[in-house]
């Protein structure tokens, strides 16, 4: 599992490393032709796409490492076993939670069927919205994966999201 960890890691990376440079690019790009008196009728719509994309990218390995929003040292003070229980239901409620919203985003895609952006009518929709299903599934992959390294810790008193927090015994 680590190496598959790993793996994902050093994947997400690079695609938000791309992701972000077309983005700047754009900007960049945008901000130019705006000085120049011309401004790109496509920029808006793109770059809050490109945008979009880096949430959803940057939240998987932000879960695969587990530096996402977490409550390590409220998770450090509930006492064992109740400790471990709880560890259960809030990976039962954030995998639930983005199942729910991956089945919602393949949803939104069948809703999309055949559209296209406004500024860009060649893209179709489909593509620049495929991010919520994906991101969805890779966020749950990135949680499974952390999860032992996770459950380890936790019991033994650390806290990922937070290596100064360790529990007081």
């Amino acid at each position: 599992m680590q190496r598959a960890a790993k793996t994902l890691e050093r994947l997400l990376e690079w695609i938000l490393i791309l992701l972000m440079v077309a983005l700047t690019i754009v900007v960049i790009v945008a901000v130019v032709y705006r000085k120049a008196g011309a401004s790109l009728s496509w920029y808006d719509e793109v770059a809050a796409i490109q945008l979009a994309w880096v949430t959803y990218y940057g939240a998987a390995l932000a879960a695969l490492k587990r530096r996402h929003i977490g409550f390590g040292g409220v998770l450090l003070s509930i006492p064992m076993p109740w400790r471990m229980g709880a560890v259960v239901a809030a990976e039962i409620l954030v995998i639930g939670f983005f199942a729910l919203l991956a089945r919602t985003g393949m949803q939104v895609l069948e809703v999309m069927e055949g559209m296209a952006l406004v500024s860009l009518t060649w893209m179709p929709i489909r593509l620049t919205q495929s991010v919520i299903p994906i991101g969805a599934i890779l966020f749950i992959i990135a949680e499974l994966l952390s999860l032992p390294a996770y459950w380890r810790a936790t019991a033994t008193g650390h806290s990922l999201e937070h290596p100064e927090i360790v529990e007081e015994s």
